[in-house]
């Protein structure tokens, strides 16, 4: 991957894209890059479309906008490719990972995107009901990214995100543990 990355998170208000961003940049920031992990909301409410970004380097990052031209899209709720142009903005090189049962190659035909763009489908609801016992699909797709993208070394980015959810769920060993699984298990599961 190039020096200076930018990921945009689209997802519904409840869906976790901000907590997401932020775990990514975390686990970023704990391997030794610069970054910037934001969201980008108003008063909206739950199941509202929300974004949330990335920005990662490893030189000093002095750029304080939203992301417009992102290398890699997540997409936490696939209902939003049907009114938020999820893709605007990215090079037709990009890379965009999407939460749907359905496999790559049918989102590209579904979504009109370039040969060249990068396509993955990973079904992170289903492996957030199955893992944590609830739909909330962004640790799987953080799992998703990482493998998608190598932009961090998966074992290092999980063993910083299990410490990130032990200080925030400390009494709650088995939501710790679920979103792990959630996150190891959409690794192995992304399709491209």
């Amino acid at each position: 991957m190039k020096d200076f990355i930018e990921i945009r998170w689209h997802g519904r208000g409840g869906q976790g894209a901000k907590t997401a961003a932020l775990l990514f940049g975390d686990a970023a920031l704990a391997s030794g890059k610069y970054i910037q992990a934001f969201p980008e909301y108003g008063p909206e409410r739950m199941g509202a479309p929300v974004t949330s970004f990335n920005r990662l380097s490893s030189k000093p990052i002095s750029l304080h906008s939203a992301v417009t031209n992102p290398d890699v899209v997540v997409v936490l709720d696939p209902t939003l490719t049907d009114t938020v142009d999820v893709t605007e903005g990215m090079p037709e090189d990009g890379i965009i990972i999407i939460n749907t049962e359905k496999a790559p190659e049918v989102i590209r035909k579904e979504m009109g995107l370039p040969d060249k763009m990068k396509v993955y489908t990973v079904d992170a609801s289903a492996i957030s009901k199955d893992t944590i016992g609830r739909e909330i699909p962004n640790t799987p797709m953080l799992g998703a990214l990482i493998k998608a993208t190598g932009i961090l070394d998966f074992n290092e980015m999980l063993k910083d995100t299990r410490k990130k959810l032990e200080k925030k769920f400390k009494s709650k060993p088995d939501i710790i543990e679920g979103n792990i699984k959630a996150i190891a298990h959409a690794y192995n599961e992304v399709k491209s």
